[in-house]
């Protein structure tokens, strides 16, 4: 495989999922494999599992490895677990997914590497200064990238707003659980996004998770200072963002 060439791998709750990534274009240089995560999903089973995916293609020894990885990630090290067991917590996931895969492994936050990815292929290309990439899901992720370089690790789903940890209240999960309309739920993101773009002032924020496919339903009804788009990559994201990462390190 050609030197233009990354593997990226997406660890979640329910799949892991990999692909060799062509990083002139930003796009799968061969269909993506998935295989279900592992239950209890230790760190042993996980990067096992890992290695069955990086093992069904044909990658040269050199090829970069990134993996992304629910969690914060210090230096390699997962400092929390967010659907993976707890046992992850304090494991060198760099080391881990080395040893099992028997290649050099990087290893960055999950919405870090969807947010990365949007700045160096996606809806943020081009933009320069500082570019937040908001992920609305299960929770809030967030990506903050100046001038195509990631401050890692913001967690800015976190924030308490009025008393509350935002994501507990503007998360997409939340409008689906609460049944509120799309008007009720940009409400709430209204409030999130104007605290967000005070604390950073970014030149632009760009919207991604799976309810960014109906971003006219809600877009259009947010009052920002900052230009806000929906999300290019998609599903790919997290893959993209961890081969493109990790070839950067590499």
């Amino acid at each position: 495989m050609s030197h233009h060439i990354a593997f990226g791998v997406d660890i979640g709750g329910s799949g892991i999922k990999g692909a060799p990534v062509d990083l002139k274009k930003g796009e799968f240089a061969d269909d993506r494999v998935r295989i279900p995560t592992p239950q209890p999903a230790t760190p042993d089973a996980v990067a096992e599992t890992v290695a069955q995916v990086v093992d069904s293609f044909k990658l040269d020894k050199k090829v970069p490895i990134g993996v992304t990885f629910p969690a914060v990630i210090l230096h390699g090290v997962a400092q929390s677990a967010a659907n993976v067991d707890k046992s992850w917590i304090g494991t060198d996931v760099e080391k881990a997914v080395g040893k099992a895969t028997g290649r050099e492994v990087f290893a960055v936050n999950d919405a870090d590497a969807a947010g990365y990815a949007e700045v160096a292929y996606g809806a943020a290309k081009g933009v320069k200064g500082v570019v937040l990439v908001v992920t609305l899901g299960t929770g809030i992720g967030s990506a903050l990238v100046v001038d195509g370089h990631l401050v890692p690790n913001t967690e800015l789903g976190h924030l308490e707003i009025d008393g509350h940890d935002a994501e507990s209240r503007a998360a997409e999960a939340v409008r689906d659980r609460e049944g509120l309309d799309w008007e009720q739920w940009a409400q709430r993101l209204q409030r999130y996004f104007t605290v967000v773009e005070n604390l950073f002032w970014p030149d632009l924020i760009v919207v991604g998770g799976g309810v960014s496919k109906k971003h006219a339903e809600f877009l259009p009804l947010l009052d920002l200072r900052t230009k806000i788009v929906p999300a290019e990559l998609r599903n790919a994201a997290g893959i993209v963002g961890a081969a493109a990462l990790a070839a950067k390190a590499h």
